[in-house]
């Protein structure tokens, strides 16, 4: 999807170990895309005593030992519908060279944080910005490295100390606190895009079947407020999308179709239906069918590597599923 953009920039693909490691994926289809695996377990290895870590844990080290001196940084359910290189040249990472993007929910930071960090506490009932999500995260090395190795600091010891501390148990509580938190520590600077995360799926009875978030352009969300640091919008334009997160279920062809909480690819009754139809507005400002080249790669990735993905070995049936969704919905001008 990064290369459908037009982007050249190179990726490194991180992976948690030797076990995740897909001989094919990495050795021929990657690099014919200019990018490469990164196995983390061993770089970690040089270290003695090294602490295990997971899940979350991951995202600050795989930052930390990229060879990118400014790094955009995606989940691999995240990515870019439009090219992307413009960001590092453009504000506000120019200026700021950090850039988040928010959460659903408001900063839930505990007082006991504060206190920590020996950081004034906003006032009672005042939050100063959102939570962030952290699907996508745009840093400089360079220039902050003091809030990269803070934040690694905070995710070393995350899941028992600075994860409560930061989130309280609100929804998504992990890493995805602990990069404004430390650039605020270490006083460098950041920008967090105004323009609220934006929830999509489809319509059910019950609701929105949602299955990815939008993320809004920083740089036109920068041009748009007259004061960058307002938690408030000063005008009603909205800049245009530019990164989905397709978080719940993941789009696995292997596993999409199986049951799950939300069915992405299913309505009511059971039919086959488009996964992203609302909200239409938000939608409609994609510039292309974005949601069709994305169901044209996962039918690629689904026929051409059914037999090579060793995570896949034993299942059966994974392109024929895809082809005949496909077919459905998109084949023949559908959709």
């Amino acid at each position: 999807m990064l290369r459908r953009t037009g982007s050249e920039l190179p990726v490194e693909v991180f992976l948690a170990n030797d076990e995740e490691y897909e001989p094919y994926v990495c050795d021929v289809v990657l690099p014919s895309l200019n990018a490469r695996c990164v196995i983390l377990s061993r770089i970690l290895s040089a270290a003695p005593n090294v602490v295990e870590i997971e899940k979350y844990q991951f995202k600050l080290f795989a930052m930390l030992f990229s060879s990118f001196e400014e790094v955009l940084f995606l989940d691999a359910d995240s990515f870019p519908i439009l090219q992307p290189d413009s960001l590092f040249t453009s504000e506000p990472f120019k200026s700021r060279n950090m850039v988040t993007w928010p959460d659903f929910w408001a900063s839930t930071v505990s007082s006991y944080y504060y206190e920590i960090a020996a950081q004034p506490a906003p006032h009672l009932g005042i939050w100063p910005r959102q939570s962030t999500e952290s699907g996508e995260v745009l840093i400089s090395k360079k220039t902050h490295a003091k809030t990269l190795l803070l934040s690694m600091y905070y995710n070393l010891w995350g899941p028992n100390y600075y994860y409560p501390l930061l989130s309280q148990g609100a929804a998504g509580e992990g890493d995805k606190e602990t990069f404004v938190a430390a650039a605020i520590a270490v006083d460098e600077p950041y920008y967090q895009v105004i323009e609220g995360i934006v929830a999509m799926g489809h319509a059910t009875a019950n609701g929105l079947a949602g299955s990815a978030m939008v993320q809004f352009d920083p740089t036109e969300d920068y041009g748009l407020h007259k004061s960058p640091t307002s938690s408030t919008s000063s005008t009603t334009e909205r800049p245009r999308p530019f990164f989905i997160h397709a978080n719940y279920p993941k789009f696995d062809p292997a596993t999409v179709f199986e049951p799950h909480d939300v069915n992405p690819a299913f309505a009511d009754d059971g039919s086959y239906t488009r996964a992203w139809t609302i909200p239409q507005d938000v939608i409609e400002n994609f510039g292309s069918d974005i949601e069709k080249h994305y169901w044209r790669e996962i039918l690629w990735t689904a026929c051409e590597l059914e037999d090579k993905f060793q995570s896949w070995s034993g299942k059966k049936g994974i392109c024929k599923a895809v082809r005949g969704y496909w077919n459905a919905v998109f084949a023949d001008g559908k959709g």
